[in-house]
């Protein structure tokens, strides 16, 4: 299970977080509970994790959940199975069902004799936006237009991901559901993309045969190709790895203000909870050379804002042939260097980034950030635990001090900045004691936003197979606090911007009220004010008048 408590935002990556797990750990806990679980159920659950007694087991109804034991009485605990927690929502970058990508038909296609309809969901981080964009993209070059409505497609795609177990299977489901129509339709098509597609291979095509494509992340760029095999009458599987080829297409783009550019994919880090090695390979970056073209086409096509995406960014360019003439020993290009190749870019008056690994965010490149007008003063970079065993149990390759100095090195160079990260709860063996480490450093930094999820074991991964694990209860406990305090750490990191001026990017009409429109200042707060459609595109000076944890609202400076 995941709790996402920030805004759906360019900086919610939460690339190795998952839903909740069940067994008991076999370490003795003294959890401290949260107020909202009761005090029958809090007795409970202390009086089962002081129990060093081998056997104990959870076991999880519809509507309750039993803690159980050879040698201990049954305890039926009367509270929602972890799957039905409607307080807890699971709200990922797309959120908990996924988001659907619609667009206008594209210039030039006449709608009368396009090809057919796609209809791509994507679920997952913007990585995936980004990957669904593209595929969008070179199916609107083959004469389709998009739409909304899963029913009336010619083409289906779930561009999905294995983060969590719980997404897996909402695409299992509406598989299910698509595939009852296919048996009647056998014209439409349905394509499984992205991690879940890879993780799964063939298996996929056994479990739900009436899929016609299953294709991995590396070929969003080739779904054309791909779907000419299925129109042969092929059932195609096309997950083994590649070369990522620099991606001549043109993605279809979610914004007419914002808009990805992805500059390396794949990821060489073997964090021990996390599927992302296996699903989207090993590190591969782009040339400076094609992102920098990438990023001139956005500006001269009217956007004003990019974002640098990349599993660990700052990692960028250790694949790159060369190295740096100054007998400092780095490499030729690393992401500083790219930073400094693109900032000059005409049109693009706004560049972001994510996600930032702790092991390579440098001082020279919070230096460089702090030296170039156009980097947005917003930094992610998850911390996942503020305990050192857990880091290392995670093999995240850092401390929690050198974590701590990257964020002052940061608030040295730029007093203002906006810092956010990711948290992981209830990892394998995490003591109680561990895990107030963790609140611990939250409240230390006062982070503007933390993604924050309870830990789940994935598929093929280390930590998964470990005996150590945390039980839900205590899992979703820990939950309740940190999300308490992220949220009013963030209400407070809000409220300074009171009675500011701020340089807001505006990016649409606020769907709440047609007459307010909506976009971000630099720490990436969204900001809300009267005006009308006009004003997209454009950067202006907003006042704030009010603050909430998670957005502002003010009036246009004059």
């Amino acid at each position: 299970m995941r709790a996402i408590v920030a805004p759906q935002t360019a900086a919610q990556l939460s690339a190795c977080q998952a839903k909740a797990t069940s067994s008991v750990p076999r370490h003795a806990l003294r959890p401290t509970l949260c107020p909202s679980v009761s005090s029958s159920i809090r007795g409970k659950i202390l009086e089962l994790s002081r129990s060093r007694k081998a056997g104990h087991t959870l076991r999880r109804g519809h509507n309750s959940v039993t803690l159980a034991s050879s040698t201990l009485p049954t305890f039926d605990l009367d509270i929602p199975s972890v799957t039905n927690l409607d307080h807890l929502k699971d709200d990922g970058y797309c959120g908990a069902d996924g988001t659907v990508l619609m667009r206008p038909p594209p210039l030039g296609l006449d709608v009368h004799n396009s090809k057919g309809k796609y209809w791509i969901k994507t679920f997952g981080c913007q990585m995936n936006m980004a990957d669904s964009e593209r595929m969008a993209g070179v199916l609107e070059t083959m004469g389709y237009m998009s739409t909304d409505d899963a029913d009336s497609a010619n083409v289906l795609v779930y561009n999905t991901c294995s983060i969590r177990d719980k997404a897996e299977q909402k695409v299992y489901g509406a598989l299910g559901r698509q595939a009852k129509r296919k048996r009647s339709d056998p014209n439409m098509k349905i394509v499984v993309a992205g991690c879940v597609a890879q993780q799964e291979g063939e298996t996929l095509l056994r479990r739900v045969p009436e899929v016609d494509l299953v294709m991995g992340p590396q070929y969003a760029n080739r779904i054309d190709q791909l779907l000419e095999l299925v129109d042969l009458g092929q059932q195609v599987c096309k997950t083994e790895a590649i070369e990522i080829l620099e991606d001549i297409t043109t993605p279809r783009r979610d914004s007419s203000t914002s808009a990805w550019v992805n500059i390396i994919y794949g990821c060489n880090e073997h964090c021990t909870y996390c599927v992302v090695p296996q699903t989207r390979g090993k590190e591969q970056s782009r040339t400076p050379e094609a992102i920098r073209e990438e990023m001139a086409e956005l500006g001269r096509q009217g956007y004003k804002e990019v974002t640098l995406l990349g599993q660990n960014i700052d990692a960028y360019g250790r694949d790159l042939p060369g190295f740096a003439d100054d007998g400092s020993g780095r490499r030729l290009w690393t992401f500083t260097d790219l930073l400094q190749h693109v900032h000059d870019v005409p049109g693009i008056e706004r560049i972001r980034f994510a996600t930032s690994h702790p092991r390579y965010f440098t001082e020279r490149l919070i230096k460089a950030c702090s030296e170039m007008p156009k980097m947005m003063p917003f930094y992610h970079i998850p911390f996942q635990s503020g305990n050192n065993e857990i880091l290392k149990e995670m093999k995240r390759g850092y401390t929690h001090q050198r974590y701590r100095r990257i964020i002052d090195t940061i608030r040295h160079y730029m007093p203002d900045a906006a810092v956010s990260g990711d948290a992981i709860v209830g990892f394998p063996g995490e003591t109680d004691e561990q895990f107030q480490e963790t609140m611990a450093l939250i409240r230390e930094i006062g982070f503007d936003t933390v993604n924050t999820a309870a830990y789940s074991p994935r598929p093929n991964t280390p930590a998964a197979e470990w005996e150590n694990q945390v039980a839900d209860l205590i899992k979703m406990d820990r939950l309740h606090q940190i999300n308490a305090l992220v949220n009013e750490i963030a209400e407070q990191r809000s409220a300074r911007y009171l009675n500011t001026v701020q340089e807001v990017l505006v990016e649409g009409v606020n769907p709440k009220i047609p007459t307010q429109m909506m976009g971000r200042n630099g720490g990436n707060r969204s900001t809300f004010f009267d005006g009308d459609a006009s004003m997209i595109g454009q950067i202006l000076k907003v006042h704030v008048d009010e603050s909430r944890t998670w957005s502002l609202t003010g009036h246009l400076v004059v």
